[in-house]
């Protein structure tokens, strides 16, 4: 991969994030400054009722608000179908992710070491500020996905990717909530793409509270695997 033609795109879904999401484009921006790469920003606002979209519209993004909460799933099929990148990365809007950790996610792709690469919270950590029961449902799925797919990764459920073009271009989805990380690692599996994990750091938020039911979402991801491995991609 030509590394000075290469465009990286940045996709940041976002749904009532105000008080985190200009701290979060800072921060890339900070972080992708000194690798010398092209990139762009691509904010997808989920119909926030909060003051998310006036912030984002401070920054040079590439910003765009959906009429209708759709949810995660949603928020990123309408970045990645205005992404132009050669590689596409996502992270989420309520700094739980360090961009600060951008590189690591990003120079096995640059090296042709891996196709799709998932920031792990478990990969050589030895502690991790997460719920117990967000880690055993992690562990859970990870487990279906190994039995399912063949492929064992420590951190299934984890937002904070990177992946070439040529992975998202296959995958076809069709996900609308947080069962699309799981529908995007099956689907890549089966596709015989290299998945590749990276240890990073994670920050349980705050303030608010996530918009993850656990029962709900859970069955969802359960489903997509499923669906995902019988289906073609």
């Amino acid at each position: 991969m030509n590394q000075n033609q290469t465009l990286i795109s940045i996709v940041i879904p976002v749904y009532n994030e105000a008080q985190t999401i200009g701290s979060v484009i800072e921060r890339v921006q900070v972080a992708m400054k000194p690798l010398g790469l092209n990139y762009e920003i691509i904010v997808i606002d989920d119909s926030s009722f909060d003051d998310s979209l006036k912030v984002a519209k401070r920054y040079p993004v590439r910003l765009y608000s959906l009429t209708l909460h759709g949810g995660k799933g949603v928020g990123l099929r309408a970045g990645f179908a205005k992404v132009k990148g050669d590689i596409i990365v996502t992270i989420d809007s309520d700094g739980s992710h360090s961009p600060e950790e951008l590189p690591k996610l990003l120079y096995p792709l640059l090296n042709n070491e891996a196709d799709l690469v998932i920031g792990s919270r478990y990969l050589h950590a030895k502690g991790v500020a997460a719920k117990k029961l967000n880690v055993f449902g992690v562990k859970l799925f990870n487990l279906i996905i190994q039995t399912f797919i063949g492929v064992y990764v420590t951190d299934s459920q984890s937002g904070y990717r990177a992946m070439k073009r040529e992975v998202l271009d296959i995958q076809h989805l069709k996900s609308c909530g947080y069962e699309i990380e799981t529908e995007m690692l099956v689907k890549t599996a089966k596709s015989r793409f290299r998945v590749f994990e990276v240890p990073i750091s994670f920050t349980q938020r705050t303030y608010g509270s996530s918009g993850v039911d656990h029962l709900h979402d859970g069955f969802r991801i359960f489903v997509s695997i499923v669906s995902a491995r019988v289906r073609k991609v």
